[in-house]
């Protein structure tokens, strides 16, 4: 080869590394393997520049050093590289970038969570005072009256955080003694490009902790808003919104960022990851996240899950983390932040509706629900798109087709149409089409779905199918239907049913079927807080959403309180003490429904322990609690190698054999997925009541399942704090079947603590294991 055909050689070489194509990846290394956080800076550096050959690409390439909670770095890498990265020792894992979605004042008068008593968990603890609750989401709107530092002390000192100052948001005077850190993390959602190219006017957004579409400004005035008095949405009715911990710290995290190509807001996995790095660093006590990925799921501490590494080594350092169990329900096994140090949240509604009354013209009324505020209407003709038209003309009563209807039809009328969506956009689109045919209101028939939003003061209703149908049916009685709709009223307390919400996913475990989740459950439907301007439904500072965004904040204000109450008690043993004490009916005493194709009662895959209840959590008489080591125990069942689980925790780790058993996991349930005859368990509970406490254990078994509890009784002394038993599963049925469910309480005649027994028979099973 000629001197000049190796220089050509050379070149193109160089071109096409150059052009090769770069996406930013996470590179996970476990946990630090140096104290100071610049060394752990100064090692991915140094490990980016001995693959990509100088300083000064290493820099280029990096995007996010994670240097407090645990050791990784993002980077913008080849195909090559990544390989290259892969090789080496000291990697665990290197994965391509993913991306998450984000998924009240009557809220906590029906959760009981008020001030009203003295000795209430909310003045016990100055209702969260000291508390720093971070929360990570699409940012914040300081300006909201749910952010006001009226009556707050001093920052606690121990507060670490900062508040950046960007487009729109200046840190140095919107930031206060309520709002105390706000940072921004964007590079990894922009595959490590300059911010500054970001197009506002194809993609509104702010590019600093601000608010775009106010989700964040929701979840955070959720958690921990200060007290608003006569808060009001669209009239229907006025009263003090407020937070879970009014007087607590709130820190935003902003991760997710609202993209007008798809209408909503996506958080970048590499972004979460830092953020929730950083929140570690500044010192927050909770952490509060209402994002998830949809199913397939990703092993817990396999880097591509970013949401269960970063939740571990949170929970390692003593913060709980609560998340968001997922808005893909009522199918089951969707599910998702399902980790077992992560506090996995499900979604009900609550003792309050928006009664909308319809009247046909045969005096028949029917009550649909809206956000309706506009007049009465007065009798009006009223139209179900179908029957024969011309040749050119289409008759739809499906909703999604409504525009494709003639004018003529729709013009100045009630439209009923019917829909399988219990999306709330279907219901907005319908009222659109029918508004841009000249229609006077719609009238959508659809499953429950319990989120309701306005429609910009033009009258759109839902009703079940079997209300829809009672319509239906008048309109072909007669050959001049009409119907008249009068204005929303709200309706609170009885006869108002809790029910888990549609949407609100459902276990079991997609991963790990014997880790129960969700693991509790807090209304997420209609929740009413503060939000952005630019928020669609924004109503003087309000607006009310729906899903396992809005029940996660409700959940993490009460988990503040509780770690204000109990400093010392480990995230296990707070997550142990709301299950274990939730309510299995419905505050007053009614049996809870999961709603969905068929309505049923709801169980522990609906909605984990029941519905939280954080008077009786404060006082729970005993936890079932659990540290790092139990989760490694739990790393080396499902199968994590040693030297992962080693570099994880940072101490040398060998798994025993055989392999330790998932159902002995110290979790506050029972589930065991695969029972093909019998399998006894081990628990532990540490007493956190009077000291002479003697607990009795009562069993509700499982259809078809015997249960016996080894000892029958526990009893505590100065010297014993801990005791463990032994539960011993035998099933009677002999074929295959679904979940049988159960509990086990242990009680003292004043504390009852409740565990959820979930049992499957599985014969088939054993059958391909013994041949």
């Amino acid at each position: 080869m000629t001197k000049t055909s190796i220089i050509v050689a050379i070149c193109l070489m160089l071109a096409l590394n150059i052009a090769a194509e770069t996406k930013v990846h996470i590179v996970y290394l476990g946990e630090r393997q140096h104290d100071h956080p610049d060394s752990v800076t100064e090692s991915h550096h140094q490990m980016l520049w001995s693959i990509l050959g100088s300083k000064e690409a290493a820099h280029d390439s990096m995007v996010y050093s994670y240097r407090h909670g645990f050791s990784a770095f993002a980077a913008k890498l080849t195909d090559s590289q990544v390989i290259q990265l892969s090789e080496l020792p000291e990697v665990i894992h290197v994965i391509r970038e993913r991306f998450y979605e984000l998924q009240t004042t009557r809220t906590w008068d029906y959760l009981k969570h008020t001030s009203r008593h003295p000795k209430n968990l909310l003045n016990q603890t100055n209702m969260g005072d000291k508390v720093i609750i971070g929360v990570v989401d699409s940012g914040i709107w300081p300006e909201s009256e749910s952010f006001s530092d009226k009556g707050l002390g001093p920052i606690p000192k121990r507060w670490k955080g900062s508040c950046d100052s960007k487009q729109s948001f200046n840190g140095s005077t919107v930031c206060n003694r309520k709002l105390i850190g706000a940072k921004y993390f964007i590079s990894g959602l922009i595959n490590g490009a300059d911010e500054s190219n970001w197009n506002t006017t194809e993609n509104p957004e702010y590019i600093s902790p601000r608010d775009f579409n106010g989700h964040g400004t929701h979840v955070a005035a959720t958690a921990a808003g200060s007290f608003v008095p006569d808060a009001s949405y669209l009239a229907l009715g006025r009263g003090t919104a407020r937070g879970g911990a009014p007087r607590a710290r709130i820190a935003m995290y902003k991760a997710c960022w609202h993209l007008a190509s798809i209408g909503t807001a996506t958080c970048s996995a590499a972004d979460m990851l830092k953020a929730i790095d950083e929140a570690i660093h500044d010192g927050v006590d909770v952490l509060s996240i209402s994002t998830s990925f949809p199913i397939p799921l990703f092993p817990e501490v396999d880097a591509q899950d970013a949401m269960a590494v970063g939740a571990f080594h949170a929970v390692a350092k003593g913060i709980p983390v609560v998340c968001s169990g997922g808005n893909a329900g009522p199918a089951s096994q969707t599910v998702t932040n399902t980790a077992p140090w992560i506090i996995t949240v499900a979604a009900t509604t609550q003792d309050r509706s928006f009664p909308t009354l319809i009247t046909l013209g045969n005096n028949i009324t029917i009550v649909g629900q809206a956000l309706y505020q506009g007049p009465d209407m007065d009798f009006t003709g009223l139209v179900y798109p179908e029957g024969p038209g011309a040749s050119n003309e289409t008759f739809s009563g499906v909703c999604e087709d409504l525009a494709k209807n003639p004018a003529r039809i729709i013009k100045e009328k009630i439209v009923l149409c019917f829909t399988k969506s219990t999306d709330y956009g279907t219901l907005i689109q319908a009222a659109s089409d029918v508004f841009n045919l000249d229609g006077y209101g719609v009238i959508v028939a659809r499953n429950p779905g319990y989120q309701l939003n306005p429609c910009d003061g033009f009258p759109c209703l839902a009703v079940d199918y079997e209300l829809g149908t009672d319509i239906l049916f008048y309109i072909r009685s007669t050959r001049s239907p009409v119907a008249k709709i009068q204005p929303t009223r709200t309706l609170v307390g009885l006869p108002v049913a809790t029910k888990v919400a549609t949407f609100s996913s459902r276990g079991p475990s997609s991963i790990s079927p014997a880790i129960l989740k969700p693991d509790i459950a807090a209304p997420g439907v209609n929740i009413l807080a503060a939000t952005s301007p630019n928020d669609t439904f924004y109503d003087r500072g309000f607006s009310m959403k729906s899903g396992t965004s809005m029940s996660t904040p409700v959940v993490a204000g009460i988990v503040a309180l509780l770690k204000s109450l109990h400093p010392h008690w480990s995230p296990a043993a707070i997550r142990s003490a709301i299950v274990t004490t939730a309510w299995r009916t419905d505050p007053s005493g009614e049996p809870i429904f999961a709603d969905g194709s068929n309505r049923k009662l709801a169980d522990p895959f609906d909605y984990g322990g029941g519905v939280v209840n954080s008077e009786k959590a404060a006082k729970p008489g005993l936890v079932y609690d659990m540290g790092v080591n139990d989760y490694v125990l739990y790393l080396c069942s499902v199968g994590y190698t040693d030297s992962s689980i080693t570099r994880l925790v940072r101490k040398k780790t060998v798994c025993g054999n055989p392999k330790p058993s998932v159902l002995d996991l110290n979790l506050p349930s029972i589930t065991i997925p695969n029972l093909a005859k019998e399998v006894t368990i081990t628990r532990t509970v540490t007493n956190v009541g009077p000291v002479g406490s003697v607990y009795k254990a009562v069993i509700e078994a499982p259809m078809g399942v015997n249960v016996n509890v080894t000892p029958s009784a526990l009893v505590f002394n100065a010297k014993t704090r801990k005791l463990s038993f032994k539960v011993r599963v035998v099933t009677n049925h002999r074929v295959n079947t679904g979940y049988y469910f159960g509990s086990l309480t242990w009680t003292d005649s004043v504390h009852n603590v409740v565990i959820p027994l979930s049992v499957r028979t599985q014969i088939l099973q054993r059958y391909y294991d013994e041949n």
